[in-house]
């Protein structure tokens, strides 16, 4: 199995020069070691989110959200599509989140004056389930809350066309800074490829996460992340998606969010009538009135660059002939 190591998963941008950390071939097993959203420095709630404190927060954008790649994939080319099997996702002890002034929608909330006077930090402690392991675990949100750890990579994508963006606040068809809490384990991520080799990247590991990611960050933990790259040569996609065992889901960011919405529609109409065979007619017809039909908010944070993450997803049971 080829390996990252988590010392080496601190890149902080999708560049496409970047030097390979890894060349591997189609279908062939990956395990990265991922850092948290803060590359460890959350470790007890004793560690505020005070810029001053943080390390890499002397930079703009901040250096956050720590990626490991990019990944090499044989064979690969530009107007191919990546296809992402995300096999297993084993996350630390421990997740944290961390709010205060000027942090997500309450930042300076007069209502609340405790949300936006001073910084906050929860660390939730995880212990393992039957498996003896995380891998069914349960997040202790405090002594008397808590549920099943559903973890789920954050940030993921490959090397954009032309530009480099950051992996904080980095964001298009290609991936990014997403926040997509379907891209766990069972499910298949498929990305449009620019560059030879793909280029792929991925960190930022979530032990859980409620729509839209409220306050900007979630249980943020460590993590590794089992994985096998695949390809499907010649062919376009508009977007990133997702395949579910028993759904497809059409992604897209944007502000304000009813464009992120209406663009992710758009978007699974065209799959639908280029890949199913549906008709414009029915395919538009179908969004309105499937009660299956549904839109997912994923990522909804007034932070920084940041857009709308919506989802549109339908079940594949009224696709299948």
């Amino acid at each position: 199995m080829h390996l990252i190591p988590r010392e080496k998963a601190r890149k902080y941008a999708f560049d496409w020069e970047d030097e390979p950390l890894l060349r591997v071939r189609p279908g062939e097993a990956i395990s990265v070691e991922t850092y948290d959203a803060s590359t460890g420095y959350f470790k007890s709630a004793d560690d505020k989110a005070l810029p001053g404190k943080r390390p890499g927060f002397d930079r703009f954008p901040p250096l956050a959200n720590p990626i490991a790649g990019p990944i090499w994939l044989e064979g690969a080319q530009r107007g191919d599509v990546l296809v992402v099997h995300v096999d297993d996702i084993l996350v630390d002890d421990y997740s944290w989140i961390a709010i205060g002034p000027r942090r997500g929608p309450l930042g300076e909330s007069t209502r609340w004056p405790e949300l936006s006077s001073d910084y906050t930090t929860k660390i939730f402690k995880h212990t393992p389930g039957a498996s003896g392991t995380t891998r069914d675990g349960t997040l202790h949100f405090n002594e008397r809350i808590r549920w099943p750890i559903t973890p789920f990579i954050g940030t993921l994508g490959v090397a954009p066309d032309r530009e480099v963006t950051t992996s904080l606040d980095g964001q298009g068809e290609w991936g990014g800074n997403l926040d997509i809490r379907d891209v766990c384990p069972g499910n298949r991520i498929l990305l449009p490829i620019f560059h030879e080799g793909a280029r792929f990247y991925l960190g930022d590991v979530h032990a859980s996460q409620g729509d839209t990611e409220f306050t900007g960050t979630a249980a943020e933990t460590k993590a590794t992340v089992r994985l096998r790259l695949d390809l499907i040569k010649g062919k376009r996609i508009p977007w990133m998606r997702i395949e579910k065992p028993e759904s497809i889901v059409a992604l897209h960011a944007n502000r304000p969010l009813e464009v992120a919405v209406e663009t992710a529609t758009f978007h699974l109409m065209d799959w639908l009538i280029t890949e199913y065979g549906v008709t414009p007619s029915d395919a538009y017809c179908l969004v309105s009135t499937c009660p299956d039909f549904r839109i997912n908010v994923y990522q909804m944070c007034k932070i920084g660059k940041l857009s709308f993450v919506a989802g549109a997803e339908i079940p594949q049971k009224f696709l299948r002939g």
